[in-house]
């Protein structure tokens, strides 16, 4: 079932946010991130292409390419929760902002280019051919269509030529100077909520007879109790771990192995009693696989060994790619009326 937020698709938001966001985060980069021209020291023509032309036509190519699957985008966002739905909240938030930072440093910078050829050649394809009411499999391109085409295609590939240096020194900055420096304060206040939510999952997880509203999603989450009290308990205790992580109290370690036991358990009571509790309840493999690796990695990062930070920062890249995989395999395999919505 579709999550909603106040009454709005919470998919259908995304993508709508998305919409919004792209054009003004691109102007941003462009504008700030001091980009300069590779061919030419000249002002105003640095100016006119980095500050203006490029950000424009990624801009424009983007905003085509989402717009165009706009509603393939939102449904697969509702699938791709549905596949993941075993792995607990916290977890699913922390490493699919991680998904989305790998895709900003490592993914976009590369394909952005691509995705821009290929939005202006459409441009071209649709102007000399929007008459045309109907297309057969061996309807032939004219050879007109394809000059457009590749006249259509010159300006993105040019902003990818200028740009492309200036994103890999981007790419390596945001990597090495940022999300590098920021993993162990990122990494304590995931523990923090984690540990946090997991001892309130227990607690609910009896309260709703062997559902536990964090780990499980298959379930009619209209019929769980409301239990203000155990959200209270949590934000006390995300509290008090981070205070005594912070202040490096050891026994934060006995709670974050206490806190890990218990996601453990919850899985794999949440497993088998969603199953007698809804047909609609399906165990999706490749979201146990996640969880999997996931809480291991979790493991591997609170001790203190030599190579944590190595496998740390691996482990966030693996895991960001497997995200960013499930999310491509669904939308390219999207069975789509199997997931139309019920209004």
């Amino acid at each position: 079932m579709p999550k909603e937020v106040k009454g709005v698709l919470f998919s259908r938001l995304v993508v709508l946010i998305s919409i919004v966001l792209i054009p003004i985060i691109t102007f941003l980069i462009y504008n700030f991130a001091g980009f300069e021209l590779w061919f030419s020291n000249d002002p105003d023509l640095e100016f006119l292409i980095i500050n203006l032309l490029c950000p424009l036509v990624f801009s424009i190519s983007w905003l085509f390419f989402i717009i165009l699957f706009a509603n393939r985008f939102a449904e697969t966002i509702d699938s791709t929760d549905r596949v993941v739905g075993v792995i607990p909240l916290r977890l699913k938030l922390f490493y699919g902002i991680n998904a989305v930072y790998i895709l900003l440093i490592f993914v976009f910078p590369l394909i952005t280019p691509v995705v821009s050829v290929l939005t202006f050649a459409s441009f071209g394809w649709q102007l000399t051919t929007f008459r045309k009411e109907r297309w057969e499999e061996d309807t032939k391109v004219s050879l007109l269509t394809k000059i457009i085409m590749i006249i259509a295609s010159i300006i993105p590939v040019f902003c990818g030529i200028v740009i492309i240096p200036e994103y890999i020194k981007l790419s390596i900055f945001l990597l090495w100077d940022i999300w590098i420096p920021l993993l162990d304060p990122i990494y304590i206040i995931s523990y923090c909520l984690c540990t946090a939510l997991a001892i309130g999952s227990l607690f609910i997880l009896f309260a709703n007879s062997g559902i536990s509203e964090y780990e499980q999603i298959f379930v009619d989450t209209s019929k769980t109790k409301k239990m203000i009290q155990i959200k209270i308990l949590e934000v006390a205790l995300f509290v008090f771990f981070l205070f005594l992580a912070f202040y490096e109290f050891a026994v934060i370690d006995l709670f974050y192995n206490a806190g890990f036991i218990i996601v453990l358990i919850v899985s794999i009571v949440n497993y088998f009693s969603g199953k007698q509790k809804t047909s609609k309840f399906r165990g999706h493999v490749m979201g146990y696989i996640l969880a999997a690796i996931f809480m291991g990695s979790n493991l591997i990062f609170i001790s203190d060994t030599a190579f944590s930070d190595f496998m740390k920062v691996s482990s966030l890249i693996i895991s960001g790619i497997l995200f960013i995989l499930v999310f491509l395999y669904t939308f390219i395999h999207l069975e789509e009326p199997e997931l139309k919505y019920n209004h």
